[in-house]
């Protein structure tokens, strides 16, 4: 099967490559801003257009039966655009229509995107997970923007007969994590106090090996045609648990101090930084039977061997 991948070079675009690289099933044409240094043979890489609504496909698109769509503006902590929301909207909205448009044009079957699961919101209640049938209430321009794609893609699928599947991952972690996950490694690996031992919160979390394996069913597996997964590890983590186990992994022992969660709160406040708070402390959990059930699919691996990975290759980069 020709298959179209597009964010290449990215933390899950990079993993989903090496996983089709793999499999003698698939053909596979990696779309990147830059040429690699070293491409391996069996891999054709072709530049990626700028996203946006002028972007040409028309050349990567040629012979392709399946796009796996991975390049997108991400969440950034630090957003420095006048406009977030328009830049958002051109690069994950207009760009992932244009190229879904041309894609149709090019006669691909199925089109797999990469959404998130900010599409659905930032928090749950006990006891309420996040299933793909909930309402969708995006608190960002990056969730908003995801939605917006959603939507114009399923239009397009309507209209078209494009077969298209979403899928909404929480914060993915595993060899290579960057942002918040590779500060809290750093944190742990060098035994830093962390006023993180007594929040009894309940997060989702999904290893990218994980990730990578509902991306691969998805692509040609026929009940996911037109449908929306949720993924995770199947185990959900307290934050306090998360570090104690990811410092078990990297062959260290947490120091965690037992911090009231709503002095934490106050004081995240007061420093400007409420966000963080509520995604240390919150809760965020995502059901995953649709997906276990229609796809009769289950995590490859378990949280601990996915730590142990990341670890892994966190020490391996560290030397």
């Amino acid at each position: 099967m020709q298959v179209l991948l597009t964010g290449a070079s990215g933390f899950v675009g990079r993993a989903v490559q090496a996983r089709l690289l793999a499999e003698s099933a698939h053909t596979l044409r990696s779309a990147m801003r830059q040429l690699p240094v070293d491409v391996p043979a069996d891999l054709h890489v072709c530049i990626a257009p700028t996203l946006g609504a002028s972007a040409d496909w028309r050349s990567a698109l040629s012979g392709i039966e399946v796009v796996v769509h991975c390049a997108a503006r991400v969440h950034v902590m630090s957003e420095e655009a006048p406009d977030p929301l328009a830049e958002f909207r051109r690069a994950n909205v207009e760009g992932t229509l244009c190229l879904a448009r041309q894609a149709v044009e090019a006669g691909v079957r199925r089109f797999v995107f990469v959404s998130s699961i900010k599409v659905n919101g930032e928090s749950t209640s006990p006891g309420r997970p996040y299933c793909a049938e909930s309402t969708p209430e995006p608190m960002d321009p990056y969730g908003i923007s995801k939605l917006e794609a959603e939507e114009g893609l399923r239009a397009l699928a309507k209209e078209t007969g494009l077969e298209v599947v979403i899928v909404r991952p929480p914060l993915v972690y595993g060899p290579g994590v960057k942002a918040n996950f590779l500060s809290m490694m750093r944190w742990l690996s060098k035994g830093v106090p962390l006023p993180l031992g007594a929040t009894c919160n309940s997060r989702s979390l999904v290893a990218l090996d994980n990730l990578v394996d509902l991306i691969a069913t998805c692509i040609e597996h026929p009940s996911a045609a037109n449908q929306t997964f949720l993924v995770s590890d199947g185990e959900d983590l307290s934050t306090t648990e998360l570090l104690r186990r990811m410092a078990f992994a990297l062959g260290k022992s947490a120091w965690l101090l037992p911090v009231p969660v709503r002095l934490l709160e106050a004081g995240a406040g007061l420093l400007g930084k409420r966000a963080l708070a509520q995604r240390l402390c919150g809760s965020l959990e995502v059901d995953i039977s649709k997906t276990q059930e229609l796809l009769n699919w289950s995590p490859p691996i378990g949280v601990d061997e996915a730590l142990r990975r990341t670890a892994e290759s966190f020490w391996k980069h560290q030397s």
